[in-house]
């Protein structure tokens, strides 16, 4: 290898340099977040795995499974990492959503599947 260059494909310049400056991490633009939830992505989801007998053939299944792993990934499954110190010093769980405002507690399957669905047409 003789050099390694970053160049901003999707968004603005200005956006990716403000969101490095603001990152508490890194202060580098870095593959390592991605590859590692590609990681999480294959072992929560065996269609994704290679040499798996759970491979996908049809694409309306695989992106089920992939919407519902990223659902169930970023609502329902508490991350270690992510938890914060509460009241009388006890730790709360928080799920990536949680940590992003994006949602105020652990969702259960139950009011996932009742929650009214939004049909997105094909790209």
């Amino acid at each position: 290898m003789v050099r390694v260059s970053a160049r901003v494909v999707l968004g603005a310049a200005a956006a990716v340099a403000l969101a490095v400056a603001a990152s508490a991490v890194g202060r580098v633009v870095s593959t390592s977040f991605v590859e590692r939830h590609n990681g999480t992505d294959r072992n929560r989801c065996r269609r994704k795995a290679r040499k798996t007998y759970a491979l996908s053939k049809d694409w309306d299944t695989h992106r089920a499974a992939t919407v519902f792993r990223y659902f169930s990934y970023n609502f329902g499954w508490p991350v270690r990492t992510l938890r914060v110190k509460g009241e009388r010093g006890r730790w709360q769980k928080r799920t990536p959503a949680m940590a992003a405002g994006l949602a105020d507690r652990v969702w259960s399957m139950s009011e996932w599947v009742a929650y009214p669905a939004r049909h997105m047409p094909r790209k």
